[in-house]
C-alpha cells in the first residue's frame, strides 16, 4: 500500500515539507533567533523617521533601540517577571493539574471507554469523532487513548481498523479547535496570547478568556458530520481492497468497564454535573458575587464582562470541575488510596511540562522584545495601510490569514508557540482594519487546526503510522498522508466558510467577545 503512493506528487511535496522543516531550529531556539533579529532590527531602524502615528500616544511612531544601555538593562532586570506574567504560564499549569489528576486516576479513560461501547454500528463513526473531540479536555490524551481504541472497536465492529484510526485522528488533531460543553485550556492560553498582542497598541483592551466558545462549539457539529461523511463514504470504500495482515489475535477485544468502574464513574459524573449546577445557580442572580457591576446601576452584574469574577475564574474552575470528579473515582476504584496519589497525579503532569516551561521562557522573552520595540506597532500599522490601498473585503483579508495558518502549521506543531509567533503581527494589524481580536483569534484556530493531520512534523503523526501497521503492516507516511487528506483539505475549506457564515449571520463568537473594533 505504501508503494501505490510513495511515488505521487503529493507523498513528493510533503517529503518536501519534511526535509525543510528538519532543517529548521526546535521551536524554542527559533524564538530566541527571532528575538536576535528583533534586537537588530531595533537597532536599525531606531535612527529612522516614520509618519506613521502611534495609535497609541496618538505621536509620531519611533523604534526604540533595545541594545542601546538603557534597553538592555531594562530588559534583563525584567527577564523573570517576564516569564513568570507570560499569560498562558499560569494558565496552562493550573488547567494541567487538574486534568492530570482525572487522567492519572483513570477517570478520563473509563469515561472515554463508556461512551464508546454504548455505540451501534451504524453511528460509531460519530460516536468516535464525539468521543474524539472530547478528548481535548484531557490534553493529549485522545492521541494515545481514542486514537487506538477507536482501531480496535472498528475491527471488533468487522469494519476497517484504519477508518476508526482516521476518523479519530481526524477529530482529535485535525479539529483540534472543536470543543464540548466547557472550555478547554487551549481556550484561555491563546486569548491571553491574543491579548498581549492587542494591548500592543491598546493596552486598555481586554479579551475574554472563552471569547470563540460558542464558535468553537457549534464547529464541533460541523467537525463530526465531516468525519461521518468522509469515513463512511470516501476513506472506508477505498480501503476495502487493503488487506489486515497484522497480528489481531490480542486485540479482537476491548475490556469493557467493571461494575466497580462503571460504578465510580456514574458517582464522579455525578459530582461534576453537581459542580455545574451550583455554579448556574450561584451565577444566576442579578446581584451575584459571580457577576460584574454595570455602570449605572447597583444591583444588575454581567457574566460576560472581562472584569466579572466568573471570566477570571474560568482557569480554576477548569482545575476543580476535574480535579472533584478524579478524586471521587479514584477513591472509589482504590486508584487514590491516600492524599499521596492525589500528589502523585499532580507531579506526573507537571513532569510533562518541562518542554513547554523552556519554551515559554524563549516565547516570553520574544514577545516582550517585539513589544518593547515597537516593530509590531510599525508592520501592524504599515500592513494596515497596504491592506487598506489594497482594498480587498475583510473576508478575503481573513481568509488569507487562515491559509497562511495552515502553512505555517507544516512546519511549527506548537498552537501555542505559532499564536505567540503571529499573534502580534496579525492581532494589532487587523485592529487597525476595525476586525476584533476575538475573529481574527477565531480565523487562526481554523487554520491552525486543519493542516495537523497531513504534516510528519507533528509529533504524534509517527505514533499514529505505528497504530495502522498494527493492522497493515505495510503503512508509510505516504499511507496515513493519503488517509488523511481529505479530512484536511475538507475542514479548511468548510470551516473557513462555516466562520464566513457565521461572522455574516452576527452569531455570538463567545461571552465577551465582538466582531468589530472601533479604530
Amino acid at each position: 500500500m505504501t508503494n501505490s503512493v510513495s511515488n505521487t506528487a503529493l507523498t513528493r511535496a510533503l517529503n518536501t515539507v519534511e526535509r525543510v522543516g528538519n532543517k529548521l531550529p526546535d521551536p524554542a531556539l527559533l524564538f530566541i533567533s527571532l528575538m536576535a533579529v528583533v534586537f537588530v532590527a531595533s537597532w536599525l531602524l531606531s535612527s529612522m523617521t516614520f509618519e506613521v502615528i502611534d495609535p497609541r500616544s496618538k505621536a509620531p511612531l519611533e523604534v526604540v533601540n533595545l541594545l542601546s544601555g538603557a534597553s538592555l538593562t531594562a530588559f534583563l532586570s525584567n527577564m523573570v517577571n517576564v516569564f513568570v506574567t507570560f499569560p498562558p504560564l499560569g494558565v496552562v499549569l493550573v488547567s494541567m493539574l487538574g486534568l492530570g489528576i482525572a487522567e492519572h486516576v483513570g477517570f478520563i479513560n473509563a469515561v472515554l471507554r463508556a461512551l464508546m461501547q454504548v455505540t451501534i454500528k451504524s453511528l460509531l463513526t460519530p460516536m468516535v469523532a464525539f468521543v474524539a473531540i472530547l478528548s481535548h479536555y484531557a490534553v493529549d490524551a485522545g492521541y494515545v487513548l481514542v486514537t487506538p481504541l477507536a482501531g480496535v472497536i472498528f475491527y471488533a465492529a468487522g469494519r476497517h481498523p484504519l477508518a476508526g484510526i482516521a476518523a479519530a485522528f481526524a477529530a482529535v488533531s485535525g479539529a483540534y479547535s472543536a470543543t464540548f460543553f466547557l472550555p478547554t485550556s487551549l481556550d484561555p492560553m491563546l486569548s491571553n496570547i491574543t491579548l498581549a498582542a492587542a494591548q500592543i497598541i491598546d493596552p486598555a483592551h481586554q479579551v475574554s478568556p472563552i471569547n470563540n466558545l460558542y464558535f468553537t462549539f457549534s464547529s464541533s457539529l460541523l467537525v463530526i458530520l465531516i468525519v461521518w461523511f468522509l469515513t463512511d463514504r470516501v476513506i472506508e470504500p477505498r480501503l476495502k481492497a487493503t488487506a489486515i495482515d497484522g497480528d489481531t489475535s490480542s486485540i479482537d477485544k476491548f475490556d469493557p468497564l467493571k461494575p466497580e468502574e462503571r460504578k465510580a464513574m456514574w458517582a464522579a459524573l455525578g459530582s461534576m454535573a453537581l459542580a455545574l449546577g451550583v455554579l448556574f445557580l450561584t451565577a444566576m442572580p442579578a446581584d451575584s458575587a459571580w457577576r460584574a457591576p454595570i455602570a449605572g446601576t447597583e444591583t444588575v452584574g454581567s457574566l460576560t464582562s472581562t472584569n466579572a469574577p466568573l471570566m477570571k475564574s474560568i482557569v480554576p474552575l477548569i482545575f476543580l470541575l476535574f480535579l472533584i470528579p478524579g478524586v471521587i473515582y479514584g477513591t472509589m476504584v482504590g486508584t487514590v488510596k491516600s492524599h499521596r496519589d492525589i500528589v502523585a497525579g499532580m507531579s506526573k503532569a507537571m513532569s510533562t511540562m518541562g518542554y513547554y516551561l523552556v519554551l515559554v521562557f524563549c516565547c516570553a522573552l520574544f514577545i516582550a522584545a517585539f513589544s518593547q520595540s515597537n516593530l509590531g506597532v510599525l508592520i501592524a500599522v504599515e500592513g494596515a495601510e497596504l491592506l487598506k490601498s489594497a482594498q480587498l473585503p475583510s473576508a478575503v483579508t481573513l481568509i488569507g490569514i487562515i491559509f497562511l495558518t495552515t502553512t505555517v502549521n507544516l512546519l511549527i506543531g506548537s498552537a501555542s508557540a505559532k499564536w505567540t509567533l503571529l499573534a502580534p503581527i496579525f492581532v494589532p494589524m487587523l485592529m487597525q482594519l476595525g476586525i476584533s481580536p476575538d475573529l481574527t483569534q477565531a480565523a487562526y484556530r481554523v487554520g491552525d487546526s486543519s493542516s495537523n493531520i497531513i504534516t510528519p512534523l507533528m509529533p504524534y503523526f509517527p505514533l499514529v503510522v505505528v497504530f495502522c501497521q498494527k493492522y497493515v503492516k505495510g503503512t508509510g507516511i505516504g499511507t496515513v498522508v493519503a488517509l488523511m487528506l481529505p479530512y484536511s483539505i475538507s475542514f479548511l475549506v468548510l470551516w473557513t466558510l462555516y466562520l464566513l457564515a457565521y461572522w455574516g449571520l452576527g452569531l455570538p463568537l463567545g461571552p465577551g467577545a465582538s466582531y468589530t473594533y472601533p479604530v
